[in-house]
């Protein structure tokens, strides 16, 4: 006879939060009983912020043309994609462009190829490489496999060589497939500091799948990516509780492992009795004061860092000046990335469109008054702000430890913690995107189903693309 569906805890509603409860029911079935506990808002760091009556993100702003998942959501959800605006980048070294993009495609590969040679070539060979491989996840997942650790998930999609691309930086690896130091310093720096904020010494795995942002197509969704984490609890009716989860501690009832979640929110102290616990938020000591208790052996510290990130929305006007157009309406960029230079205090800028985009919106002139995103390492001084822009009207500060210090990690956190305790963001030290958590979300969903239901064939399984390829 199978199990009966357990009651489960999800602690978050981020992107994470939300698909791995979606997920769950999809497994479990609508009889499942879901807490999602999260006590700032749904949707984390998906937040949008407003100006002049307008919502705009403030983080997590593409989604990858292959993200299936996100795709798929979109779908169920009836959501729609955000109509693009066309807009066009460059890369600013602090004196000059290195690297300005036209309007005729063949012309900017004539540049590319102009300044670096068969480089970009190369790296693309390189980045389709990994995607290609990676996207044997979503053929392992429709048949139910899962797996209990993020290098078993690695191996299965790329052996050795993928598990070895979180331990050496995305620079190692380019150079060694023949791209050229100038187009690393240039290029793909610019790239790795406007998606993480960081240099190219993040692991080549985390490098790859950025780049592959940068390099594809990419969309967003109309209204704001963050209506996709409300639109998935309220399919799964998900209980959601607004609390802050304190600690987990462990019983046992009939020899089975019984979890008591302890949370506070604005009525006190409370906790709670599940079968099963998933914690899609981060369990590093700089981001929680989160405990374990009764856990033998003890549930360690987890090593590793987050990389600060402040994100500006401006609504001013553009110091043309600063980036060499004296004439503020001969400047033809909506998106600035940066090279690594000391001097250089943000990371990347673009001038960026409301969630709500209708078919008569059109991107400000240069000269006009617009909404700016700056990404910078440390919060802006007046100062800096005076050197971006002319004058201006607003500005709204959000400083969160957006991704891990990709440098600062040796080894990748579990994903098993006890029997049937999960931990999914444990994945953003392999990469960290909106796709890369609903695939983890979907595997933890999968793990934990199997698991319960004693299935172990469909966990950890070798020569998975062989299997696949006989099975129905």
């Amino acid at each position: 006879r199978p199990r009966p569906s357990p009651p489960a805890a999800v602690v978050g509603a981020g992107l994470g939060g939300s698909a791995v409860a979606y997920f769950l029911q999809q497994h479990f079935g609508p009889q499942v009983q879901l807490d999602v506990y999260e006590p700032a808002g749904v949707g984390g760091r998906l937040a949008t912020v407003t100006v002049n009556k307008q919502q705009y993100e403030s983080r997590g702003a593409s989604i990858h043309a292959l993200s299936l998942h996100m795709q798929d959501f979109v779908k169920i959800l009836g959501l729609k994609h955000r109509r693009e605006v066309a807009g066009k980048s460059a890369i600013f070294s602090g004196e000059h462009f290195v690297l300005e993009e036209t309007d005729w495609y063949l012309l900017n590969l004539f540049r590319l190829w102009w300044h670096y040679g068969i480089s970009f070539l190369r790296l693309q060979m390189w980045v389709e490489e990994v995607m290609e491989k990676f996207m044997r996840i979503y053929k392992y997942q429709a048949h139910g496999y899962a797996f209990s650790s993020l290098e078993e998930l690695l191996r299965s999609l790329g052996g050795d060589a993928f598990v070895n691309m979180t331990q050496r930086s995305v620079a190692e690896s380019l150079l060694e497939v023949g791209v050229t130091q100038r187009f690393v310093d240039d290029v793909i720096a610019a790239v790795l500091r406007s998606s993480y904020g960081q240099s190219v010494l993040v692991p080549a795995f985390a490098g790859a799948m950025s780049l592959a942002g940068a390099q594809g197509s990419t969309w967003a969704v109309e209204g704001g990516n963050k209506l996709v984490c409300s639109g998935l609890l309220k399919l799964t009716k998900a209980n959601v509780i607004p609390a802050r989860v304190t600690g987990v501690s462990l019983h046992s009832s009939e020899g089975k492992a019984l979890y008591q979640v302890h949370y506070e929110g604005s009525e006190g102290q409370g906790s709670a009795f599940y079968d099963m616990v998933v914690v899609t938020t981060p369990l590093h000591p700089s981001r929680s004061n989160f405990t374990f208790e009764n856990f033998e052996p003890p549930i360690a510290d987890f090593p590793g860092a987050f990389q600060p990130s402040v994100t500006s929305v401006v609504h001013g006007y553009l110091n043309s000046s600063y980036f060499g157009f004296p004439d503020p309406k001969l400047f033809p960029f909506a998106s600035i990335l940066t090279t690594d230079t000391p001097d250089l205090f943000f990371n990347a800028m673009d001038n960026i469109c409301p969630v709500n985009i209708s078919a008569a919106f059109r991107r400000k002139q240069p000269q006009e008054a617009a909404v700016w995103r700056v990404l910078s390492q440390q919060p802006l001084d007046k100062q800096q702000l005076k050197t971006l822009f002319r004058s201006y009207y607003s500005v709204q500060v959000t400083e969160w430890p957006a991704y891990p210090r990709y440098d600062a990690a040796k080894s990748l956190p579990p994903i098993v913690l006890h029997e049937n305790l999960f931990y999914l963001s444990g994945v953003e030290w392999v990469a960290s995107s909106m796709e890369m958590i609903a695939v983890a979300a979907k595997n933890v969903a999968l793990l934990a189903y199997n698991r319960w239901h004693q299935d172990l064939e469909k966990i950890d399984q070798k020569d998975l693309m062989h299997k696949v390829k006989t099975e129905l």
